[in-house]
């Protein structure tokens, strides 16, 4: 990866989901501007904020994607990312950096 270039892992992206009711959610339900989460499995030197593994909020319309040995991957900017729900918290943070 060069520069501040991410390479982010989308799970479950295409499918169903399920509100916090329970409701199942058609994939094929049309539902507003809807920010993804993905997770980080390549990060440039460049990236200052972001560590391999953390779990990132990104507009889903301003990607690139690429496939790499038969999977799916997002390629961002750090400037590009809305939010980091990072596993490594210290005392008094919660872990989720918007």
């Amino acid at each position: 990866m060069l520069h501040d270039r991410l390479l982010v892992s989308v799970e479950g992206e295409a499918g169903e989901r399920r509100s916090g009711g329970g409701i199942v959610i058609p994939a094929t339900a049309s539902v507003g501007r809807r920010l993804s989460w993905g997770t980080v499995v390549a990060a440039g030197p460049n990236a200052r904020q972001i560590e391999l593994g953390d779990r990132v909020l990104f507009d889903p319309e301003e990607r690139a994607e690429v496939e790499l040995q038969g999977k799916d991957y997002i390629l961002l900017r750090e400037r590009d990312l809305h939010g980091i729900a990072a596993p490594r918290v210290q005392d008094g943070h919660t872990g989720l950096y918007l």
